[in-house]
């Protein structure tokens, strides 16, 4: 049954954004500070954890937040709220790298003295290990994010055997790392700042590590880790901060996370004083008495995100494009806002690039009048290219999470399946598992429910990672491609989109919004809509601040 959820007041929400606003302006008097709030034990819950631990492998919103803290790359983004959240700083190394050779080479010099949280000092050997990592492990962004890395084609070809000759240069005694790039690329230094390029020590198995914590050089440590229970994450012993804007000391001492129950009972849970922070989405229909009952322990912060719905290009019925065609039309875009809260925390969306990102310009085909903008839905187009695909009748089966947002869209999308003349149905499976479960080929999802939110603010983040075939990795559980969508004409386009970008940006951000157009007449997805992230916090926590990279900055915040 599809619950009708009533959005809370425009005003009340207007009087949300404006304490957020508040509070940023506050953030500096706060962070000074910090000694007069360190201590005590912030209390997290969610629903369900993201899978495995591995800041290498781990490709989830709700553990990148995580990684903020516990783990480091040679550059990161600055951990502040705001806009300046976008900026890339030093991190491990102690400086900006040195260009050259044309944008080719970057030269890094690591800072001195800083320890994993096993003690041990980090040197380029880390750094070095480190990147051949990424690629031993195949990690679900090495044929994206690092493939421009020397090297990196034999090492995508032969994962086990990777060097990165030529690619990676140590120099111990200098302390320096130099990277060699195949062409320039004007967002390595973003895919620096993301944790798949975490420096991890040497001796790091060449393989998943699943629920084992890896030593980090973060301000914090993992101590215990059970998906199916709870996660237990406490100071660093060997941390000494080097940099507040790369890697904050933080303020809590202990950071307890539980897993498992509902959204209802998060909820409940905080308005109790018996937690401090839920991961998921506040129940849509609590939204409207949490927004005048707590109006101060809501955040409300705009999202460079989209839910949607990949299709198996690969799958019957969905190798068919006019089947993909035939549910993008047939979808009610307004609808799903409904369910998810309504116009107050999303907004419906018929393509790929988010509003106010990089190469989006308004456009959307799906829709009874084709524009820049959805009206309603055309059924009678939906129903004729069924008709003319002849796959009417075939079982379809919608893979979601185990939460109410998932399970609602799913079950609203079966029965638009079962309008269009499918036999449709809704598998549930826990949120530790579902994302990698719809993205291995292995298990034959049709389509499935997901999430994606931006690592960096450039259009290929959305379109090359998602829709390139170098993100599709069949048999793998860290294929971030899940439609398996691979089109040589359009991936070619992307890949010279990427190269423009290093000399014209805004020619190339032109082109991004032609092939945003491009994926979305082949239409490997259903674009749902654009989210707003809503933070419920108790009343005992502080110095709230939100990264565009990593949402709430759990470290940077105090309890009473």
């Amino acid at each position: 049954m599809i619950t009708k959820l009533t959005p809370a007041r425009p005003g009340r929400w207007a009087a949300t954004v404006a304490t957020i606003a508040l509070l940023a302006g506050l953030a500096p008097g706060f962070a000074a500070a910090q000694d007069a709030h360190r201590g005590g034990t912030l209390r997290l819950v969610s629903v369900s954890s993201q899978g495995t631990l591995d800041p290498h492998v781990n490709y989830t919103s709700q553990f990148w937040q995580l990684y903020a803290f516990l783990y480091d790359g040679l550059v990161g983004f600055k951990k502040v709220g705001g806009p300046e959240s976008k900026e890339v700083v030093a991190d491990l190394a102690a400086a900006l790298p040195e260009v050259s050779n044309d944008g080719k080479t970057y030269t890094f010099t690591l800072r001195k003295g800083v320890k994993f949280s096993n003690g041990k000092e980090m040197t380029t050997d880390d750094v070095e290990a480190s990147f051949q990592r990424i690629f031993k492990v195949l990690g679900p962004t090495a044929g994206t994010f690092y493939n421009g890395i020397v090297g990196a084609d034999q090492c995508l070809a032969a994962p086990a055997d990777c060097t990165l000759a030529g690619g990676i240069v140590a120099d111990k005694a200098a302390g320096t790392v130099t990277i060699n790039l195949v062409a320039p690329d004007p967002e390595f230094l973003f895919k620096l700042s993301a944790p798949h390029a975490s420096i991890l020590p040497a001796e790091t198995t060449a393989k998943d590590n699943g629920n084992a914590p890896i030593p980090g050089t973060g301000a914090y440590m993992v101590k215990s880790y059970d998906p199916n229970n709870s996660m237990v994450i406490v100071r660093n012993p060997a941390f000494s901060e080097w940099s507040k804007d790369a890697q904050p000391e933080g303020h809590v001492d202990e950071i307890d996370y539980t897993f498992g129950g509902t959204e209802e009972a998060a909820v409940n849970a905080i308005l109790n004083g018996q937690a401090d922070w839920m991961f998921d989405q506040p129940p849509a229909d609590r939204l409207a008495e949490l927004s005048t009952a707590a109006p101060d322990q809501i955040h409300l912060a705009p999202l460079s995100a989209w839910w949607y719905a990949p299709m198996n290009v690969n799958l019957a019925p969905f190798n068919d494009v006019r089947v993909r065609q035939a549910l993008n039309y047939a979808i009610d875009r307004d609808a799903l806002v409904s369910l998810f809260g309504g116009p107050a925390l999303a907004q419906p969306v018929c393509q790929v690039l988010p509003p106010d990102f990089p190469g989006h310009v308004d456009q959307c085909q799906y829709t009874l009048d084709p524009g820049d903008s959805w009206s309603a839905p055309d059924m009678d187009k939906a129903m004729q290219l069924v008709e003319e695909s002849g796959t009417k009748g075939e079982k379809v089966t919608i893979v979601t999470e185990d939460n109410a947002a998932s399970r609602g869209i799913g079950t609203y999308l079966q029965s638009v399946l079962s309008d269009l003349g499918y036999e449709a149905a809704v598998q549930t499976i826990s949120g530790d598992i579902q994302f990698t479960y719809i993205q291995n080929t292995n298990n034959k999802v049709q389509i499935s429910i997901s999430q994606w939110y931006a690592d960096y603010p450039a259009a290929s983040n959305f379109l090359n990672v998602l829709f390139g075939c170098d993100s599709f990795h069949p048999g793998s559980d860290a294929s971030i491609n899940i439609a398996g969508f691979c089109d040589k004409g359009i991936d070619d386009r992307m890949k010279a989109a990427i190269a423009l970008g290093a000399t014209d940006p805004a020619a190339a951000d032109a082109e991004w919004a032609k092939i945003d157009g491009a994926v979305m007449e082949a239409a490997p997805a259903l674009p749902l809509f654009t989210p707003k992230q809503v933070d419920l916090l108790s009343t005992r926590v502080g110095n709230y601040a939100f990264s565009n990279q990593y949402h709430w900055l759990i470290a940077n915040a105090w309890v009473q």
